[in-house]
């Protein structure tokens, strides 16, 4: 049976586009929403999910950070795909010929310079894979659609401006999402980072001492998130994301020290570090 991985969106879409490089051999299965996505895999109904969890330019997905301390999947390796907007039309139509673009609210706003200088009307849609499909329902050649390259081969559109944001380098971070634990074991020579989810204790300075342990031992603290610890407003819950292996001597003195003075501590898995990191 062939495999199969779980993303939120419609086909086309950029976490389609991260299935398709991460797992090219494998069913990708479209989603409504980030939760059902992790549903799939936690019922083995889909092997893998692939979750963007920030973007370069507009910063962290909100929603993840929330459904990640609830799930029971581990996290087994992240992938880095560069964002490539491009500008979508009706076959035979022309740049000139646009006169509005839709698009998702972040994608126009990744664009806003470009449609401004093509003198085009900006109109939000609920999802770029999402516009592409729509635009290649209708008949509306005024209309352009800035969606992915793949959208444009699955909806039969003419990509009329590739790279059409406006800064290059837009980067969107995946994790992937699994039942089971991956890379238990640290193999030589080999960058691992580790995400963990952890509460301090209700005492001074908690969060401080917790972490002095990464500091003392040289340990590289790559990312720390904190949560609203449920219907009050006092943040004490947090995800970090740390360069090394649980197993290397320096990390297993980190996390002993950690585990100290944090309340809960859970691993949500290490994983190999991306090639985008060197």
């Amino acid at each position: 049976m062939q495999p199969k991985v779980a993303y939120q969106g419609t086909a086309g879409a950029y976490s389609h586009l991260a299935c398709c490089k991460v797992f090219p051999d494998w069913e990708a299965v479209a989603c409504d929403d980030f939760q059902t996505a992790l549903e799939l895999v936690a019922s083995g109904f889909a092997d893998r999910a692939m979750i963007p969890l920030e973007n370069s330019t507009a910063g962290r997905v909100e929603e993840i950070y929330r459904l990640i301390p609830k799930t029971s999947l581990f996290v087994i390796a992240e992938h880095f795909e560069p964002v490539n907007h491009c500008l979508l039309a009706l076959p035979g139509v022309n740049l000139s010929d646009i006169e509005e673009v839709a698009s998702h609210p972040q994608a126009l706003a990744q664009c806003h310079q470009r449609i401004v200088n093509l003198g085009m009307k900006a109109v939000a849609a609920v999802d770029t894979a999402m516009e592409a499909r729509n635009l290649s329902q209708g008949q509306n050649r005024s209309r352009g659609a800035i969606a992915s390259a793949l959208a444009a081969e699955l909806y039969g559109l003419n990509v009329v401006h590739d790279n059409f944001q406006d800064v290059i380098g837009n980067t969107t971070r995946f994790l992937v999402f699994s039942r089971e634990q991956e890379h238990l074991q640290a193999e030589a020579g080999m960058d691992y980072i580790t995400s963990i989810l952890f509460s301090v204790r209700n005492i001074p300075a908690a969060l401080y001492k917790a972490l002095g342990g990464f500091a003392t031992n040289g340990v590289n603290l790559l990312k720390l998130e904190s949560y609203m610890d449920g219907g009050t407003m006092e943040a004490s819950h947090f995800h970090v994301d740390i360069q090394g292996h649980p197993q290397q001597h320096n990390m297993m003195l980190a996390l002993e020290e950690l585990e100290y003075f944090a309340r809960e501590m859970r691993i949500l898995g290490s994983y190999p570090a991306h090639d985008y990191r060197v």
